[in-house]
């Protein structure tokens, strides 16, 4: 982290942003960036790892680290995902707690026993911390998000308390202009056209797994992965990506294939035009379908899959 002093005043940090599940925090990411660094879904539990974006205006610098969702781990990946978004805090110059305005409100008691837990990880981490009410473009009943802002504020100290719609964008100039205000004076850590610091294989591997998480049951992305295996430069401008998908159970293998192949072809003509769309050029995508069963919960498998150190 930066602190060093500059002349001109030059601001530059990093700012975490943890929360539940499924509350907004990678739409936020790409929001606060303006350019998709981080997959986002309507499932919860689809980030995994740490994805930092990057922003760069004339005077200050932020790099926002988007972390997988704070729940209840029952598996080695489970484990690895909540101790990254957990270990963020203590890392950071300032941190986001997002939460989800509508579910707070809809389911108040379980709700809030999981958001206190993630408050005392905020409490335990001391690191200035910013309450963000998100979603609240869908409460209808304006009236009701008052009681539930007093109701958590009341449990932590927060630098501050803002209430944004991260997929509309509401509330987020003013959000930007409070996080500059926090942030130490520094130079600018990163060039001002990195809009991330993850390779190239990492986001089109991501990329894949998205589309995984789209098509598929409920339960299956959850025993999914991707791993990028070669990426070829060919001559003529075009990238060739070759890439396996692994499933961690035998009956996974036929769902993620589907009828004639028709869904892994459906899965793999979606990704390569998103892929393209990110690195501007022709890309040529090969996926295969791999069997490890149990892979959340192994140690070597998580490594070679980059889950673990």
């Amino acid at each position: 982290m930066t602190s060093e002093a500059t002349e001109s005043g030059h601001r530059t940090g990093f700012v975490g942003i943890v929360g539940r599940p499924n509350v907004g925090k990678s739409t936020l990411l790409n929001k606060l960036v303006g350019e998709q660094v981080a997959i986002a879904t309507p499932k919860p539990q689809t980030t995994r790892d740490r994805i930092r974006g990057i922003r760069t205006w004339d005077d200050w610098q932020a790099v926002f680290v988007d972390t997988p969702g704070i729940h209840e781990p029952r598996t080695r990946l489970n484990r690895y995902m909540v101790d990254l978004a957990v270990g963020t805090l203590a890392e950071v110059d300032l941190a986001y707690l997002l939460v989800d305005a509508p579910a707070l409100i809809e389911r108040q008691a379980k709700n809030d026993a999981e958001n206190e837990r993630i408050i005392g990880y905020v409490a335990e981490a001391k690191t200035p911390t910013f309450l963000l009410v998100n979603k609240i473009d869908m409460v209808k009943d304006k009236g009701l998000l008052l009681p539930m802002i007093e109701r958590l504020a009341g449990l932590h100290a927060f630098a501050e308390v803002v209430p944004i719609s991260a997929r509309r964008g509401e509330g987020l100039e003013a959000l930007l202009q409070l996080t500059r205000e926090r942030l130490p004076e520094g130079p600018a850590m990163f060039d001002a056209d990195e809009l991330t610091d993850r390779p190239v294989r990492f986001l089109a591997a991501e990329l894949v797994r998205e589309q995984l998480i789209m098509q598929l049951g409920q339960e299956l992305p959850y025993h999914a992965a991707v791993r990028v295996d070669a990426w070829e430069e060919r001559p003529n401008g075009t990238v060739a990506l070759y890439a396996t998908i692994v499933v961690g159970r035998k009956s996974h293998k036929p769902i993620v294939v589907g009828r004639a192949g028709a869904k892994i072809k459906a899965i793999g003509q979606s990704s390569r035009l998103r892929i393209e769309r990110f690195l501007e050029r022709s890309v040529y995508l090969d996926l295969r379908v791999k069997v490890d069963e149990g892979w959340i919960d192994k140690p070597d498998a998580l490594r070679e899959l980059g889950y673990e150190e």
